[in-house]
């Protein structure tokens, strides 16, 4: 019988590449994991991995292996959350990964009405950037996260994990206030973002999709954009930015609050899509329900017109 904790193992691997990254993304030494996988092809009969140099390569029976693990680890999943349904009444820790913005502006209400609907229900809240998502809900570090993609940026598939929408929001080109205007607001994006090709930019630190969003924005313009300050806290990108020491690329949640009369924002036609992930098979436990229906409650209204778009 195949042991479904060296299934996830071989299905962490396929995704991570080599058993160093396995074993620090699951918390065990790098010898524990190469013996569990050893005793996984052991009881499957036949090859699981090949090395290629410094990294590990699944066999084709691995690989036919890993797709039956998905399926596997995607029903256990559903049977927790039927289990969880039967004995009514939420209880115990519920691991959420948000962004920065998102855990500002939209969480501590969610997270308010969860508390009064169940009382016994421990959230924990982990800021953590939508490009490590997929790993922390894959090594069981978080059960549910909000995730994010910019136009320029979609979002990968990722095995193993579901998706639902939330809302969508406009991005905003911030400048300075007493620099020549931008082209006046419409469907050319280009246009607006050209008009500070030679300027200084500020963007998000590299790695990270906002990074991403702002450099390929920026490349759809016709040029590359010179980086000048590498900040991920939205607040001091627009304090930045009314220093003068740049422009940049502001997701509407992050340019909430009173208007800095020594910033001008400018509406573009672009978007970022905001969705709550979860394991496969996890979407109907009633803690990850529950608390994605507070968080749709709890969405600003100007963002729920919004939801149409992502």
């Amino acid at each position: 019988m195949l042991d479904v904790r060296r299934l996830r193992l071989l299905r962490e691997l396929a995704r991570r590449g080599t058993i160093a990254a396995v074993a620090e993304a699951l918390a065990f030494s790098p010898s524990a994991v190469s013996q569990q996988l050893g005793v996984l092809e052991r009881e499957a009969g036949l090859p699981l991995l090949e090395r290629t140099g410094r990294r590990v390569r699944l066999t084709p029976a691995g690989e036919n292996l890993v797709r039956h693990a998905e399926a596997v680890l995607e029903r256990l999943e559903q049977a927790e959350a039927d289990l969880a349904e039967a004995r009514g009444g939420l209880a115990g820790a519920l691991r959420i990964g948000a962004f920065p913005t998102a855990t500002r502006a939209i969480v501590p209400a969610a997270l308010a009405a969860l508390a009064r609907r169940h009382p016994a229900l421990e959230p924990m809240v982990s800021e953590t950037d939508p490009a490590a998502v997929a790993h922390a809900l894959r090594a069981g570090d978080l059960d549910v996260a909000l995730v994010h993609e910019y136009d320029f940026v979609p979002a990968p598939q990722e095995p193993g994990l579901a998706t639902e929408p939330l809302f969508a929001e406009a991005m905003y080109l911030v400048a300075p206030a007493g620099e020549t205007p931008e082209p006046a607001e419409g469907p050319d994006a280009g246009a607006a973002l050209r008009a500070h090709a030679r300027a200084p930019w500020i963007t998000a630190t590299p790695g990270t999709l906002c990074h991403a969003m702002t450099v390929r924005a920026c490349e759809a313009a016709g040029f590359t954009p010179r980086v000048r300050h590498q900040v991920d806290e939205f607040a001091t990108v627009l304090a930045l930015v009314a220093a003068g020491q740049g422009v940049a690329l502001v997701p509407q949640l992050g340019v909430t609050g009173p208007a800095d009369p020594a910033v001008r924002l400018t509406r573009l036609p672009v978007r970022r899509r905001t969705g709550l992930a979860f394991r496969s098979g996890a979407g109907a436990h009633p803690a990850v329900a529950a608390f994605g229906a507070a968080l749709r409650a709890a969405v600003p209204p100007d963002l729920v017109a919004s939801r149409a778009e992502t």
